[in-house]
């Protein structure tokens, strides 16, 4: 098995899903049909901390206990169990009952030879038979680019030169049978089995892609066990007959479907589970000293302070050229009052999982995306665009695609020969909402990834680790020095448009209650099993300030005024009062300008 964000089930088959996953792998474990052969060796090939709504949470915590119950033996580091940092990928190791393998990539700062994250290089298991299993972990130099919060100085090994290196060993110790486990894409799992003598592997057992997919090379097995719980391979070794101690393989694909039945003990723990991300998802994440305006009515016909707040931070976490996001994308639909912003809110305004990549995309095609983007206004589609580092006016009356009157990236004219780099959702790279321009060359387009979905994070992760960056107090504990350093430069790029406003000194020192708040924020300073007692009154608040909001968006409409009703003021620092964090002040900037004299949506009301 490989990559498993989500323990709920999906929609659409195979469902897949932890209960119905446990299901099956007590049938092979357990069922009379497999008595008299040896116990199951469970193989896991990386990807279970991140990326879903539930590592917003937990930061991969929650997986821990799942891949403890599905009898997990080994694993391979994947690149999204670092997402977190490596002082939060130690943690959750430490707390996993099988060991984590990654033997070529180094890290000099843990000492000479030592893989990155403390990993093992290899591991030896014996089989119920006694047979001795020799295992390898290895990965592709490409997802190393992925990952923001890596330390500095990493040292990389070819997969090939390593496997080559260490298998001996494990033949030495005994190891009858060699598997490398591995997190890299179908190609570079494909070229390893060219690469490495006839026989030197027997089995390479990959993630990192989304797809199952099985093929004998060079006389090596190469299997990928599909995404999320969705699909599990089912594999029996048995040595020929001979001197030459080769093995037949023979491969089982099991589809995890709707019609197998859910495991009640899994069941029990994933209700358990999600049960317990209810009350973080009401604590305070943040603090904004100016609204934040979601509305539909505003993020899909012009502007939007939110829209350039969110392109900023995805253009500065990946370091890119400029960021183009349909304003689809965010889905609070209200306006955010200046004060505390919940980890709900995050959730509930951008709650998409698609993750957040990096393409490489011509002038040309940048100019095709935002015509595109501005096509079908005044409409309230969610194509049209909110951008960071890039300016455009566009021209409603000419014909759709014909809109744009001109285009600035970086403050510079925009070059349709030139290549830039450019942040977006993995939605627009598959050509969604007309975006046809931004297709990606993996789904048949010309845009190259360097950054893709399997490799990219959610917008509300992001934005949860950009709120936490901020903080004072209950600042996380395994806050590792790789993490400060990405997200200081974050704050550089950042902060000089979308100022931040520092704590009033005077609450400085006191406990929220004196400071004029009796909100106690998300406290990341300790393990995320700390439940607090829920707070009756802040429920009602809450209830109180969604009707609030209802009643005005409703009597704005019924009585027939023009325009948007006027957000609220932005915030006097020195009514900033809350000790624990900095509070955001996201700003407009003219980015997008709409040609004088063309009409507007209220105008045609």
């Amino acid at each position: 098995m490989s990559t498993v964000y989500h323990i709920d089930a999906s929609s659409a088959e195979p469902v897949g899903g932890i209960a119905r996953f446990q299901t099956v792998c007590n049938y092979y474990r357990n069922d009379g049909r497999f008595s008299g052969q040896p116990n199951l060796v469970t193989i896991f090939s990386g990807d279970a901390f991140n990326p879903s709504l539930e590592s917003s949470v937990t930061k991969g915590s929650h997986m821990v206990p799942v891949l403890n119950m599905i009898g997990t033996d080994i694993a391979c580091v994947g690149n999204h169990d670092l997402d977190f940092g490596v002082k939060q990928f130690r943690s959750l190791a430490s707390q996993c009952k099988f060991p984590w393998l990654l033997a070529n990539v180094l890290d000099p700062q843990l000492g000479d030879d030592v893989p990155l994250g403390n990993a093992k290089k290899t591991a030896m298991l014996t089989s119920s038979n006694g047979i001795k299993i020799g295992l390898i972990g290895l990965v592709e130099r490409e997802w190393l680019d992925t990952i923001n919060s890596l330390p500095p100085n990493l040292i990389y090994k070819s997969v090939s030169a390593t496997a080559m290196e260490l298998v001996p060993g494990l033949r030495e110790q005994g190891a009858e049978i060699i598997i490398a486990v591995t997190h890299q894409r179908e190609p570079n799992d494909n070229k390893l089995a060219e690469k490495i003598p006839n026989g030197l592997i027997d089995m390479i057992l990959g993630g990192h892609d989304h797809f199952y997919q099985h093929n004998l090379i060079n006389g090596t097995h190469v299997l990928r066990s599909g995404s999320d719980f969705k699909q599990v391979s089912y594999i029996e070794a048995r040595r020929r007959p001979g001197e030459d101690k080769k093995w037949d393989v023979h491969i089982v694909r099991q589809d995890i479907v709707s019609d197998i039945p859910q495991d009640p003990k899994a069941l029990e723990l994933v209700e358990e589970l999600t049960a317990s991300l209810k009350p973080k998802l009401e604590k305070p994440l943040g603090y904004t000293a100016a609204p934040l305006d979601a509305r539909f009515t505003t993020v899909r016909l012009k502007e939007s302070n939110i829209g350039n707040f969110a392109c900023d931070l995805m253009r500065s976490y990946y370091q890119g050229d400029c960021c183009l996001m349909a304003a689809g994308t965010i889905r609070g639909d209200q306006v955010y009052p200046p004060g505390l912003l919940r980890l709900k809110d995050i959730m509930n305004c951008f709650p998409f999982e698609d993750p957040t990549i990096v393409i490489q995309v011509t002038g040309a095609a940048l100019l095709a995306a935002l015509e595109n983007s501005v096509s079908t206004y005044p409409a309230l589609e969610g194509r049209f665009p909110q951008v960071s580092n890039i300016e455009f006016e566009f021209d409603p009356r000419l014909p759709p695609h014909h809109r744009i009157k001109w285009v600035k990236v970086g403050r510079e004219p925009l070059d349709l020969e030139r290549k830039y780099k450019l942040v977006t959702r993995g939605y627009m790279g598959r050509g969604k909402d007309g975006f046809d321009s931004l297709l990606v060359q993996s789904e048949g387009g010309e845009a190259e990834e360097i950054v893709s979905e399997e490799n990219g994070m959610l917008i509300s992760m992001i934005m949860r680790q950009y709120f936490m960056s901020l903080k004072i107090i209950g600042r996380w504990k395994h806050w590792g020095q790789s993490l400060a350093r990405h997200w200081d430069g974050v704050h550089d790029d950042l902060h000089s448009t979308h100022p931040v406003v520092e704590p009033n000194t005077d609450a400085l020192g006191k406990k929220p209650s004196e400071s004029g708040d009796t909100t106690t924020p998300l406290d990341d300073s300790e393990d995320e099993g700390d439940h607090r007692v829920r707070n009756p009154q802040h429920d009602k608040n809450e209830r109180d300030m969604q009707l609030i909001r209802k009643v005005v968006r409703k009597w704005w409409r019924l009585t027939g005024l023009k325009g948007q009703p006027r957000c609220c003021d932005k915030m006097d620092d020195e009514e900033f009062q809350v000790d624990w964090t900095r509070a955001i002040a996201p700003r407009l900037e003219g980015r997008i300008k709409i040609t004088k004299g063309a009409p507007s949506p209220e105008d045609k009301s």
